[in-house]
């Protein structure tokens, strides 16, 4: 088959802002065993420009694919410019497959086939073998439910080319095949490199650049973060074939530049050292940067010189709170002596370090930003990076905070650099000001600005300062866009309606629900056509431990709340 696969363009700072781009590696990693299996493949990466939505068409149409593929990394705020090129596509081209995958699809499908009735199938959990058997089943005209790990609408006909004639007696209903296993061999899975032109991709100050998965999943059980539940299992990669295919990236294309997506590339202290022997082997002059725990590099204090030597050169620690009693809450598994250790043990051998630190919790006060402000200037980081506490349906932080409300609708401002939820205590506009005052002070202070101007080492200072020029048009680029652009309102959803589709719902509609959801997170079995299909939501008697529901009286509302917003 015919296939492109579409880097939707993305609205966020990070792809506005550094003027160089990434490779999309989802998208790399699903073309590899495609173009494996015999398919023609192109990749149309959006985010150069960014293309408009006539361009996209215009280039989807002049290639005539059999089937468009659809992701991206930022994968909730990336929804909503996904869906209006499908929207297009499908006006254009209505004999093309439209599939979707990532993140958000993969737990928000009930929502999104109800919503968005353009959409052929949606590829659930990792998409690499899917992928495949997905295409195969459409090209041999295979039954569909024998693929795992996909949703497709009742009555799709499996064929190289869409039927047309589907629109006339399109069926609402939707199969959801159980989900695929865990990819357990990710050697087996060789990414597409060869779908993109390395010199387009920079990244780092104009060094050619990929992104790569030494592993995938993490072992840890961080309450925010849902890693765990999309990859299942933490697995890595054979550290000598993973060192070998970075020095040929080297070699044969000019990659300079190596950013790990990886959540935490440490997880295994053998295999890490493996790979950082392997890869000092190869000499190569690679600079890695990427991200992981505080707690692994204090347990790599007698290895780090191997960090330094394989070209590690800045990793963003994921240090979330100043708390102690905060990080044991959200089950981050580290403490403030363990985070300040990390930094120093990095700075001791020439490693940028970048404290990434959440703002924008419910329950946070004036003082719990000053006590923030004084904890980072007491851990001295060389970079620090803020987000905001972002409660995807996924994590147990979602339901956690279910009842809170949702300050933030745009979807696609659900980028982590956007406030999302109310804040009891504090302001919206003053968690801003705190944000980036605490920013202003920690990147302006005379030991930050002396290791930006006059440290030693010539490639720690080339890092500093790029970080500092990225952070000179960040910084009046986000008080800008709160000012004038983002919209922001005071009597939003709950995040638990919100999540069950609200950002697609109409305020009344919304309004009227009151009680505690969240998205079905159970897989259902496989329907087919005639029989009674799931509900795209599941309403529960799950919210706070002090929360007290009078079950007769939560059924009759959830039966009202699901017609509600079938109507």
């Amino acid at each position: 088959m015919k296939i492109l696969l579409i880097n939707p363009p993305h609205p966020s700072i990070g792809s506005r802002i550094p003027r160089e781009h990434l490779p999309p590696l989802g998208l790399l990693s699903v073309g590899g065993p495609l173009l494996d299996a015999g398919h023609e493949l192109k990749l149309l990466d959006g985010e150069f420009g960014p293309m408009t939505m006539a361009e996209i068409v215009s280039a989807t149409r002049h290639y005539e694919p059999d089937a468009v593929f659809l992701g991206h990394s930022g994968s909730t705020s990336g929804h909503p410019s996904a869906t209006r090129i499908m929207r297009a596509i499908r006006s254009a081209l209505p004999q093309t497959w439209i599939i979707y995958g990532g993140v958000f699809p993969t737990y928000h499908w009930p929502q999104i086939m109800e919503q968005e009735m353009v959409i052929d199938f949606i590829v659930r959990g990792e998409g690499e073998e899917t992928a495949v058997r997905l295409v195969a089943a459409l090209e041999r005209h295979q039954p569909l439910e024998q693929v795992t790990g996909i949703v497709f609408r009742v009555g799709a006909a499996p064929g190289p080319k869409r039927l047309v004639d589907e629109d006339l007696c399109r069926d609402d209903r939707v199969v959801a095949t159980p989900p695929a296993p865990a990819i357990r061999d990710l050697n087996a899975c060789r990414v597409g490199w060869e779908l993109i032109d390395h010199r387009r991709y920079t990244y780092y100050g104009k060094r050619r650049a990929v992104v790569v998965q030494f592993s995938r999943g993490c072992p840890h059980r961080c309450h925010y973060c849902g890693q765990h539940e999309f990859w299942r299992t933490w697995r890595h990669r054979d550290p000598v074939k993973f060192a070998a295919e970075l020095a040929r990236l080297h070699r044969e294309h000019g990659v300079e530049l190596i950013n790990f997506a990886d959540e935490n590339p440490t997880a295994s202290h053998s295999a890490w050292k493996a790979f950082l022997i392997a890869l000092i082997a190869e000499n190569v002059p690679l600079i890695l940067i990427g991200t992981t725990r505080a707690s692994d590099i204090v347990r790599d204090a007698d290895i780090l010189h191997l960090y330094k030597q394989a070209g590690v050169e800045r990793f963003l620690l994921g240090l979330e709170s100043t708390d102690d009693a905060t990080l044991q809450a959200i089950h981050k598994g580290s403490t403030k002596a363990i985070d300040r250790e990390a930094i120093r043990l990095m700075r001791k051998h020439g490693i940028i370090s970048m404290a990434a630190w959440v703002a924008g919790f419910v329950q946070e006060t004036d003082s719990d930003y000053w006590r923030t402000l004084r904890q980072l200037l007491s851990y001295d980081p060389d970079q620090i990076q803020a987000l905001y506490a972002t409660p995807h349906s996924w994590t147990p932080f979602a339901v956690q905070e279910a009842r809170h409300r949702v300050v933030q609708t745009d979807l696609s401002r659900w980028d982590y650099k956007h406030q999302v939820l109310e804040s009891a205590h504090v302001p919206n506009w003053r968690v801003l000001l705190w944000v980036k005052f605490i920013e202003a002070i920690c990147q302006l202070r005379p030991k930050s600005l002396f290791r930006l101007l006059a440290h030693s080492d010539k490639r720690f200072r080339a890092g500093m300062r790029w970080y500092s020029n990225i952070g000179r048009r960040v910084w009046p680029y986000e008080v800008w866009h709160w000012l004038f652009l983002d919209h922001r309102t005071r009597h939003g959803p709950t995040l638990a309606e919100f999540l069950k589709g609200g950002w697609k719902m109409e305020p009344e509609k919304i309004s009227r629900l009151q009680v505690a959801v969240r998205p079905e997170r159970k897989n259902p079995m496989t329907q087919s056509c005639g029989n009674e299909i799931p509900r795209p939501w599941q309403i529960t008697l799950e919210s706070l431990p002090s929360t007290r529901v009078d079950e007769r009286a939560f059924r009759a509302v959830s039966t009202k709340a699901d017609q509600l917003i079938r109507s």
